[in-house]
Order: C-alpha cells, then structure tokens, then sequence
C-alpha cells in the first residue's frame, strides 16, 4: 500500500521537476537571446542618434578636407604692368601732338590724363608691394581711360585722321577693356613674399 501511494507522489515531483527545468531552460534561452541582441540594438541607436544630430547640424556628408587653404581669386596680370606704358605713351604723346599742331590745349589734355594715369599706376604698384588693394587705382585709371575714349573718339569723327585721335581711341578702349579685367577677376594677385608667408602660417 505505502508502495503504490508513493509511485504517484514520486511521479509528480518527477514531472514537476522535468516542467520546472524546462521552463528554466526556456527562460535562460530567451534572457541569451535578450542579451545576445542588446549590443547590436545599442549600436543602431548610438548610430541614428549621431547620425540625426549631424543632420540637424548640417554635416551630413563633409566633403571639404581641413588644412587645405583655399586661393583667393585674382587677375592672371597686374594693372600696373600695362598702366605705366599707357601713361607714358599719353603723355609723350601729348608732347609730339603739340609740336606737330602747335595747339596747347593737346598739351594740356595730355599732360593732365597722362600724369594722372602714372600717378595711379605707381600708386597701384606701391600699395600693391604692402600686400594691400588696390582696386581704388585701377578704378581711377579705367575711368580716365574711358574718359581718353570718349575725348579722342569724338575728334576723330570731326577729323577723320586716324592718328593721333583713332590711335589712342584704340589704345583707351583696349586698356579700358584690360582694367575691366583685373577689376572682375579679383584685383591683383599677391606678391610672393606674402604668398610664402600664407602658406606658412597656413
């Protein structure tokens, strides 16, 4: 009797056992698999965190690289280099003038534009070794050149004499088109003493 009343009793401690190992094994599986996927969930999220803040920062995608300076744009040639000869040229010019046609007002005209165009371009040359603009001289001087212009083109339409008038009105005009260049492209470039010393503290 004691034997047959045990079996069952034995039975179910046996099942109840085998039910809570079972469910142990069941919970340490699943606790693994948690675990097993809390590393890659983390990093998901540390990547889209950092991700939407680069995008709200604006720098989804950096393409410039650092430590390269970047070259100020400039003229291929300085304005002094074609403005000097140009005010020497009106300025001897206006001497031949006035021993040809004996009329003070080509000698005057000429000294005035001429001594003026030297002026600025030495200017120019001076500031422009400082390392400083100078965009204020190369202004001046293309508006005396368009001012040439229109002086010596309206006295070769009264004289039809394509020297000295049409002459200079071609020279103005190409030096009027010449300083629109420089102006446009940036100014002059830099000297190369200051170019070195850029690239150094650079």
């Amino acid at each position: 009797m004691v034997f047959i009343i045990q079996l069952p009793v034995v039975m179910s401690l046996e099942g109840h056992g085998t039910e809570t190992s079972s469910s142990e094994i069941k919970t340490t599986s699943c606790y693994a698999a948690d675990t097993s996927k809390l590393p890659i969930e983390g990093t998901v999220k540390s990547y889209q965190s950092i991700k939407n803040d680069a995008e709200q920062m604006g720098m989804t995608e950096p393409v410039q690289e650092y430590g390269v300076p970047q070259q100020k744009r400039t003229a291929k040639i300085h304005d002094f280099c074609f403005g000097i000869p140009y005010g020497g040229l009106v300025l001897s010019g206006s001497f031949v003038g006035f021993i040809f046609s004996k009329n003070p007002t080509t000698l005057s005209t000429g000294v005035l534009f001429g001594g003026a165009l030297l002026a600025l371009s030495t200017l120019s040359l001076k500031i422009w070794r400082q390392g400083k603009s100078s965009l204020p001289f190369i202004l001046g001087q293309a508006v005396l050149s368009a001012a040439l212009l229109w002086k010596n083109f309206q006295t070769y339409l009264l004289t039809k004499k394509l020297f000295p008038t049409g002459f200079f009105a071609i020279i103005s005009a190409a030096m009027l088109c010449f300083y629109s260049y420089v102006m446009i492209s940036g100014g002059n470039p830099p000297p190369k003493k200051l170019k070195a010393t850029e690239h150094h503290s650079s």
